[in-house]
């Protein structure tokens, strides 16, 4: 088995990158999962289990799940999509998708898969339109979950440029009943006692701060902004966000949350990652702007990171394209390895996949040529 993998999800499937103990020699398999969008891919190492979610209106929403490393692969259909209506009704379209009737538990309730996570023996599956699915069974079935689909905020959600997607869950490894997600473009919410009840956390700390916050799902009443586009965990209580406008970090659980932006190029971005070693050393990649045209700042590529907890910051640049680089990292395409010197990754749009050995201080392009990437994640056996 491979050292590192890392776990990429794509407009045109899932794609796997196999790497050595060096992390200086990759191998690429894929597309896998019959070529389905993909929007979010995960991996056991304990049981070499691969989950990928994805999907949309012609497929249907659904999870894949391979027990063989990505060899074969089984789907977990949650909802049918055009395909469905149209091979039912056409014989030959039918046997040209090698299509088979399917049960799906929640047609008409969700579109695609989003974002997957795995802890304590349970899946969690976040999806368009705001919903949330658990799975005891590794990926065989699905239920919703009614707490959070039902919350009492529900009417006063507005959906992002892609929908009213569920992109981000976050579990702590060491309390199975808490869990934080976010939802594009109605903000963060937490449970403490297993998804049972959802509080929503997007509460200010330093309310004067909010400013600058001049877009539609960014209201001035006290909140950070609703858009939140994706979020990690650092420690016990400390947590990290990018959203529409800027960087936060919270040291209560979500509670309440401080701008840290201060330092960086624009208040504008996708992903942010965390060093699992270092809650104080984190990664993220501005953007010029969300009408800019969602690049780098001068079309000079950059990781930016801090090592205090967002006190400071600075670019990291060594490697990277810095003349009329136009890509765009979206919110799921940057992960970590769990190295002592911790390994960076992340995947554009334009198909390429850069990697880090040392933090974030130098890169390397170690793919290419890829569909658009919507998502990294890593699969660390070292």
């Amino acid at each position: 088995m491979p050292d590192i993998t890392i776990l990429i999800g794509s407009t045109k499937g899932a794609f796997l990158l196999h790497g050595n103990s060096a992390r200086d020699t990759w191998r690429l398999t894929g597309p896998h999962c019959n070529g389905w969008p993909i929007n979010h891919a995960i991996g056991d190492p304990a049981t070499d289990t691969l989950w990928a979610g994805g999907g949309n209106a012609f497929n249907g929403a659904g999870i894949w799940r391979s027990t063989d490393m990505g060899a074969t692969w089984t789907l977990a259909k949650l909802s049918k999509g055009e395909m469905d209506d149209w091979a039912a009704n056409d014989p030959d379209m039918a046997a040209f998708f090698d299509w088979e009737p399917t049960d799906t538990a929640f047609d008409g309730d969700v579109t695609a898969i989003w974002s997957l996570s795995l802890a304590h023996g349970r899946l969690m599956a976040g999806g368009n339109p705001g919903r949330l699915y658990d799975s005891t069974d590794g990926g065989e079935s699905w239920t919703r979950n009614d707490a959070l689909s039902d919350h009492d905020t529900r009417d006063t959600w507005n959906p992002g440029g892609a929908g009213l997607v569920l992109h981000t869950i976050v579990r702590d490894p060491n309390d199975p009943a808490k869990a934080w997600v976010g939802i594009s473009a109605a903000g963060v919410f937490a449970t403490e006692d297993g998804g049972i009840t959802w509080d929503r956390r997007n509460r200010l700390s330093n309310a004067e701060s909010c400013a600058h916050h001049m877009h539609p799902a960014a209201p001035r009443d006290g909140e950070t902004g609703h858009c939140v586009h994706n979020m990690v965990r650092a420690s016990s209580d400390v947590l990290y966000q990018q959203n529409h406008h800027g960087v936060w970090r919270s040291s209560d659980d979500g509670r309440s949350w401080d701008d840290i932006t201060d330092g960086l190029p624009s208040t504008f971005g996708f992903p942010i990652a965390v060093n699992p070693h270092d809650p104080n050393m984190i990664w993220t990649l501005p953007l010029n702007g969300d009408s800019a045209g969602r690049y780098p700042p001068d079309a000079s590529a950059a990781v930016w990171r801090s090592d205090d907890g967002g006190h400071s910051w600075s670019d990291k640049r060594s490697g990277l394209p810095q003349n009329t680089c136009f890509f765009t990292v979206l919110r799921q395409a940057m992960a970590t390895d769990q190295r002592p010197e911790a390994g960076v990754y992340f995947g554009t749009n334009s198909g390429s996949v850069f990697a880090s050995r040392d933090a974030g201080e130098t890169w390397d392009e170690i793919a290419r040529h890829l569909p658009t990437i919507l998502s990294v994640e890593v699969m660390d056996r070292g």
